[in-house]
C-alpha cells in the first residue's frame, strides 16, 4: 500500500519540478514582455483620462476622465492627421499590385532570379535616414533629377513635391511604396511557390492562356497571402513614423502629420503625456476596428 502511494507522490513532484523549471526558462522573456509592454499598455490606458505634463511629477496628474477623448473630437490638427492616415492606406493596395505582378514575372520569365530578389529586397533592409537623404535629393524642387526629367519632357511647373502641401503625402506615399515592393514581392514569390504546378499543366491541356490561369489559380491561391501582407500592411501604415521624423517633420503646413508623429509631438514636444496618451488609445481603436474588419471580410475572398 505504502509502495502505491509513494509512486504517485514521486510522479507529481516530477512535474512540479519540471513546471518550475519551465516557469524559470520562460521568466527572462515573460518579466520583459510584462515591463516592455504590458505595463506602457497599461500605464498608456490609464493616463489617457489624465491632463498630465511628466515634468510636473505625480503631483501633476490632474484626472479629467473622458475629456482628452472628447478634445480630440475637436482638434483640427488630429483630425488631419487621422485623415492623412486613411489616405496613407492607398500606399498598400499600390504596393501590393506592384509586388505580385513583379513576384509573377521574376518566378516564371526572368533569369538570374536571385540578382533581382536581392535588388528589390535592398530599398527595404536600407538605412532610413539613407532612403530619406537620396529621395531628398530626387525631390529638390530646383535641381532634383525628377524635376529635370519633368522639364526635359515639356513640364514647365513640375511639382515641388515634399516642399509642396499638396504633394507632400504622396511624396512619402512614393518613398514607402518603393520600399514596400521588395519585402512583398518576397512573400508573393514563396506562395507561388507553393501552389501545386499539376493545377498549370491542367490549365494547360484545357487550353487555358496565361490571363485565365492567373485570375483562376494564381490569384485565388495567393488570397490567403494577399490577406497576410493587406493586415501587415494596413498596420504598419499607423506606424510609419521614421520617414516623416527624417524628412518633413509633419509639414508643410501639416500635410504629412500621421497619426504616430501627431502623438510623438504632443507627448515630447510639447510635453501633454495624458492627451498624446488618449491618441495612443484611438490609434488602437483604429487599428483594432480595421484589422476585426479584415477578418470578417476575408471569409468572402481568402480562400485556404
Amino acid at each position: 500500500m505504502m509502495g502505491k502511494l509513494e509512486k504517485p507522490r514521486k510522479v507529481r513532484s516530477l512535474q512540479s519540478g519540471e513546471t518550475l523549471a519551465g516557469w524559470l526558462f520562460v521568466s527572462p522573456m515573460l518579466i520583459g514582455v510584462c515591463i516592455l509592454v504590458l505595463l506602457p499598455i497599461v500605464a498608456t490606458i490609464v493616463l489617457s483620462f489624465a491632463d498630465w505634463n511628466f515634468v510636473q511629477g505625480w503631483k501633476g496628474i490632474d484626472w479629467v476622465g473622458f475629456g482628452n477623448f472628447k478634445k480630440l473630437f475637436h482638434d483640427d490638427q488630429f483630425i488631419r492627421s487621422v485623415r492623412n492616415n486613411f489616405i496613407f492606406l492607398f500606399a498598400v493596395p499600390i504596393y501590393m499590385i506592384i509586388s505580385m505582378v513583379l513576384a509573377v514575372v521574376i518566378d516564371r520569365h526572368v533569369y538570374l532570379k536571385s540578382y533581382f530578389k536581392v535588388a528589390y529586397f535592398m530599398p527595404y533592409i536600407s538605412s532610413i535616414v539613407a532612403v530619406a537623404i537620396v529621395w531628398q535629393v530626387l525631390f529638390q524642387p530646383s535641381f532634383g533629377p525628377i524635376n529635370q526629367i519633368l522639364h526635359t519632357l515639356g513640364v514647365s511647373n513640375p511639382p515641388k513635391w515634399i516642399a509642396d502641401p499638396k504633394f507632400a503625402l504622396i511624396s512619402i506615399m512614393m518613398i514607402v511604396v518603393w520600399t514596400s515592393i521588395g519585402f512583398n514581392m518576397i512573400i508573393y514569390i514563396a506562395g507561388l511557390q507553393s501552389i501545386p504546378k499539376d493545377l498549370y499543366e491542367a490549365a494547360d491541356i484545357d487550353g487555358a492562356n496565361g490571363w485565365t490561369k492567373f485570375a483562376r489559380i494564381t490569384f485565388p491561391l495567393l488570397s490567403p497571402t494577399s490577406f497576410f501582407l493587406l493586415v501587415t500592411g494596413i498596420i504598419s501604415t499607423f506606424k510609419v513614423f521614421d520617414i516623416i521624423a527624417v524628412m518633413t517633420q509633419g509639414g508643410p503646413i501639416g500635410s504629412t502629420s500621421l497619426m504616430v508623429w501627431y502623438l510623438y509631438d504632443t507627448a515630447f514636444v510639447n510635453l501633454k503625456v495624458g492627451y498624446a496618451s488618449s491618441i495612443a488609445v484611438m490609434l488602437f481603436i483604429f487599428v483594432l476596428a480595421i484589422t476585426f474588419g479584415q477578418w470578417l471580410a476575408q471569409k468572402k475572398w481568402v480562400n485556404y
